[in-house]
């Protein structure tokens, strides 16, 4: 699936420098060039994140994982993951370490699924730093408050078609 994934994306990229390349030389240098100076600008950024999850997963603490977000911690616990996905800050190197990390230290399945859900939904940083300087608050706080149930219904389809 991977490689179907990255062969799919490369066409995907071909494409793209195929109609870039209609509008123009200049159109397709300066896709080029941006692309590089983006690329450029995120290797730092990935290879922290990749390092950062390595010690987040070694670090993470399997008895408090177990306890309160294990398969015994029912809604309490499904609570305390969307909180911890709405708080954890960082893109999807840090978020989803998070989560393969609590998996691994004994979390269910329904309460990862739950923090992946909020991490995506309410990222408290994200809009802070992103969203309520674009949109109006109150649009912002709006969206928030209808996501509010979207994590526990995930968690709970989750429980019905069961383990990973």
């Amino acid at each position: 699936m991977t490689i179907f994934v990255i062969g799919f994306l490369w066409l995907l990229v071909a494409v793209l420098a195929a109609v870039a390349a209609r509008q123009g030389r200049s159109v397709l240098k300066g896709a080029i060039k941006g692309g590089l100076v983006e690329f450029m600008r995120l290797i730092p950024r990935i290879a922290i994140g990749v390092l950062g999850s390595g010690f987040i997963a070694e670090i993470m603490p399997e008895k408090w994982v177990a306890t309160w977000l294990g398969p015994e911690s029912g809604l309490a616990g499904i609570a305390i993951a969307t909180l911890a996905g709405g708080l954890t800050p960082g893109g999807p190197m840090i978020g989803f370490a998070v989560g393969i990390a609590a998996l691994k230290a004994g979390a269910a399945s329904p309460q990862v699924v739950a923090y992946s859900t909020a991490w995506a939904l309410f990222a408290l940083h994200r809009a802070l730093l992103y969203e309520i300087p674009l949109m109006p608050a109150r649009i912002v706080w709006l969206r928030m408050t209808a996501s509010v149930p979207l994590p526990f219904i995930a968690a709970y389809m989750a429980m019905l078609v069961g383990k990973p």
